[in-house]
């Protein structure tokens, strides 16, 4: 289970997770990926809970990328691919989830702003890749190449030149930035908006837009028409509509 090094709330079918190391700046130490681990199992294993808000606590960093004073005590430099949980890379998360980024975005900070389904950041909000100012890596950024132009890519990988919040949101990283004390309370109204919404819609879409990246166009539409096949069968199906004419909000059944 998740340490106080990352903390988890659950509350109105979303659950909050939380890095809560402010004083390394929310670094990916040994505990923190453990806790992350734990706390996104934890979230898609709860039936009661269908979204979740990923943030960092004290608000100068939402994450500051790997614990650099770790890595140096740790004889191999490669650091492999399990290194840190990335959901839908080395962990199954079907469920969406949001960043809730505020100050430095750092390295595994970029990682899970990118790996998320959607991002809010605060005008505090600064994105850095500083892999080549120290020849570390970022092999994982190959899927900013479904959210970025390919030269701003190449820009923050290579120079480690600070990216604001404004220019996040122009390039498509993050879908809102909202003014720091409204950071999380945007983020988990969008959550809910998200929770209220038909599960097995969402699930599928979720489900398309992974394989429209992965895939050629016609392939992903097929894929795509073989994902909603369950939604237009279901229960939820007809209760929408229904709940529609009956002016009401519809009961989600998941099925």
């Amino acid at each position: 289970m998740a340490s106080d090094a990352v903390l988890y709330e659950a509350k109105d079918q979303v659950a909050t997770i939380t890095i809560n190391r402010p004083e390394s700046h929310n670094a990916l130490s040994a505990e923190v990926r453990d806790g992350l681990r734990s706390s996104f199992q934890r979230f898609e294993a709860d039936d009661e809970v269908r979204v979740a808000v990923l943030t960092g606590a004290g608000g100068k960093a939402f994450c500051a990328g790997g614990d650099l004073k770790e890595m140096m005590a740790n004889r191999s430099q490669n650091l492999g691919r399990d290194f840190v949980v990335m959901p839908g890379r080395n962990e199954v998360v079907e469920k969406p989830w949001i960043a809730a980024v505020s100050g430095h975005a750092v390295g595994g900070g970029v990682l899970y702003t990118m790996l998320a389904d959607m991002a809010i950041a605060s005008t505090t909000a600064k994105f850095k890749m500083p892999e080549a100012m120290i020849s570390r890596g970022a092999p994982w950024s190959v899927a900013l190449a479904q959210q970025l132009p390919s030269k701003v890519w190449f820009e923050m990988a290579v120079t480690g030149r600070t990216v604001d919040a404004e220019r996040a949101l122009q390039v498509g990283l993050v879908n809102q930035v909202v003014e720091p004390e409204e950071l999380l309370d945007t983020a988990l109204e969008v959550a809910g908006r998200i929770a209220r919404s038909a599960p097995l819609t969402v699930h599928a879409t979720k489900k398309s837009i992974r394989a429209a990246a992965e895939m050629g166009m016609s392939a992903a539409w097929d894929v795509a028409d073989e994902y909603f096949d369950r939604v237009y069968s279901s229960e939820d199906a007809v209760e929408g509509p229904r709940a529609w004419v009956e002016k009401r909000d519809p009961v989600w059944k998941g099925r």
